[in-house]
C-alpha cells in the first residue's frame, strides 16, 4: 500500500465489521490491539504453513501505534520514526489511523473492514485540526512502517530439504515457516543471536531421563498424566494469539496512558516477533527429532535406558517443525522478560485466559514465572517437547525480551541543566 490515506484509497463505504467498533474509550492502544487480533487471527492457524505471519503483523501493528503517540508526546526513543506533531494532535486518532492503516495491506476486504472500523471508532471524537492531524499522523507513520518490512524475507520461498536418502520415503506435510530464520528481526541483530547451544547428546543420562518423562506424560494414551495436566496441555495447543489478552489485562489493571500502553505492547509484540524467529533459527539448524519419531526410534538412540514404542503418539498433533528448543517457551519468556521489566517484577495483577481448545476453561495467574512455568510444563503434557527443551527455550525468551528492553524504545534522558 501506498502512503495515501486508507480514505482516500478506499472511499466511503457502509460495510459492517463484526468487531467491537463502539465509542473511544480509555485507552486507545487496548481498543486496537483487540481489534487487530479478531482480525489477524485467521492468519494464524496452525493448518497452515505461516502461521506466525498473524504475529508479525500484531508487531507491525504495534510499533505503528507507538510511533504515532510517541511523535505526539515525545517520552521515548522512537521504534521506526519520530515526525513533527501539534501537542494537541488526537493520540487516540493517530494511534487508531495507525492500526487501521496497517491491518488494510493484508487483502482487499480487510482493507473496506478497516476504513469502516476506523470511521465508527473516530465518530465520537469532535471534528478539527486535532482529529483530521491524528488521522494523517498515524497513516504516514503506518506507512513507515510497512515500507520498512516490505522487504523483510517473511514470504520468502520454503525452501526445506528434510535428510534422507534416495528412495526412502519421508512425511510430504510441509514445514511451518522455514524460511523465517533469515527474516529481517525487529530488535535483534540476526536469527541466530541467541542460538542456544545443541541439543543433549543421545546416550546421556538427562536425555533417558527426559525421553521417559515425554513418554510416559506426553502420550494420546497415558496412565501418569493427571486430568488437569491434561486440561493444561490441551489448553495450550492454540496460544499463538494468547499473549495480547494477557498484556491488555496488565495495562489496565496498572491504569497506563496512552504512550506508556503503546511503548509496553510494542515491546512484548517485538519481543515476540523476534523470540519466532530465534526460536526458527534454532530449530532448522539442529533439526533435532520430535518425540513421536523419538519414541518410536528409541532403541536407535545409543541409549540403554530408552526403549522404544512403536505405537506410541503424542496427546495433540506435532506442529510441523523441528523440535529443540521449544517455541511456545521461549515466546512466554519474551513475554514475562518485557513484563518484568516494565512492571519491575515477575508478580502481577490477577491476569485470567481462556483458550478456544478448551471452552469453559479459564487458567489464572498472579506471577510471570508460574505463567512460563505452565506453558513449559504444558508442551511437555501435550508430547511435543522435552524437558531440556522448554527450559533452554523459556530461558533464551527472557533473554531475548530483556534485549529488546535495553535496546529499543527507551526513555528520553532529558538534561537536568
Amino acid at each position: 500500500m501506498n502512503k495515501r490515506s486508507v480514505f482516500g484509497i478506499l472511499g466511503v463505504t457502509a460495510l459492517g465489521l463484526a468487531l467491537p467498533v463502539g465509542p473511544v474509550r480509555a485507552n486507545v492502544i487496548t481498543d486496537w490491539d483487540e481489534k487487530a487480533v479478531v482480525v489477524v487471527t485467521p492468519m494464524s492457524s496452525l493448518g497452515g504453513t505461516s502461521p506466525y505471519m498473524a504475529v508479525r503483523m500484531m508487531g507491525m501493528v504495534h510499533v505503528a501505534m507507538f510511533d504515532a503517540v510517541n511523535s505526539i508526546e515525545r517520552r521515548y526513543r522512537p521504534y521506526n520514526a519520530q515526525l513533527p506533531a501539534d501537542p494537541a494532535t488526537s493520540k487516540e486518532a493517530a494511534a487508531a489511523a495507525a492500526a487501521a492503516t496497517v491491518l488494510a495491506t493484508i487483502d482487499a476486504k480487510t482493507a473496506g473492514d478497516m476504513k469502516a472500523a476506523l470511521a465508527s471508532y473516530l465518530a465520537p471524537l469532535p471534528e478539527g485540526a486535532a482529529k483530521s492531524d491524528g488521522v494523517a499522523l498515524g497513516e504516514t507513520v503506518a506507512a513507515k512502517v510497512i515500507e520498512a518490512r516490505a522487504n523483510d524475507g517473511c514470504d520468502a520461498p520454503d525452501a526445506y530439504r528434510p535428510r534422507t536418502s534416495p528412495g526412502v520415503y519421508v512425511p510430504t506435510a510441509i514445514t511451518i515457516n522455514s524460511m523465517w530464520p533469515d527474516m529481517k528481526p525487529f530488535a535483534i541483530a540476526k536469527g541466530s543471536q541467541f542460538r542456544p547451544r545443541p541439543p543433549i547428546a543421545l546416550d546421556s543420562k538427562e536425555w533417558a531421563t527426559d525421553y521417559n518423562e515425554l513418554k510416559d506424560y506426553g502420550g494420546k494414551i497415558s496412565t501418569k498424566r493427571t486430568a488437569r495436566q491434561t486440561e493444561t496441555a490441551l489448553f495450550w495447543t492454540s496460544p499463538l494469539l494468547a499473549y495480547q489478552p494477557l498484556v491488555r489485562q496488565l495495562v489496565t489493571a496498572k491504569q497506563m496512558g496512552v504512550v506508556d500502553s503503546a511503548r509496553f505492547m510494542a515491546l512484548e509484540a517485538v519481543a515476540l516477533n523476534d523470540a519466532i524467529i530465534a526460536v526458527l533459527d534454532a530449530k532448522y539448524h539442529y533439526n533435532f527429532w520430535r518425540p513421536i519419531t523419538a519414541i518410536r526410534n528409541g532403541d536407535n538412540d545409543g541409549n540403554p535406558a530408552t526403549d522404544s514404542d512403536p505405537t506410541w503418539q503424542p496427546l495433540a498433533n506435532t506442529p510441523m517443525h523441528p523440535e529443540y528448543p521449544c517455541s511456545h517457551c521461549i515466546q512466554s519468556g519474551s513475554v514475562a522478560a518485557v513484563v518484568k521489566a516494565v512492571l519491575g517484577g515477575a508478580d502481577i495483577p490477577e491476569v485470567a485466559l481462556t483458550s478456544p481448545a478448551t471452552p469453559g476453561v479459564t487458567h489464572r495467574w498472579t506471577d510471570m514465572t508460574a505463567f512460563t512455568e505452565e506453558v513449559a510444563n504444558a508442551r511437555i503434557w501435550a508430547g511435543f517437547h522435552y524437558r531440556f527443551s522448554t527450559r533452554i527455550g523459556t530461558d533464551i525468551g527472557l533473554q531475548i525480551g530483556d534485549y529488546v528492553v535495553k535496546n529499543v524504545m527507551q526513555p528520553v534522558v532529558t538534561s537536568s541543566r
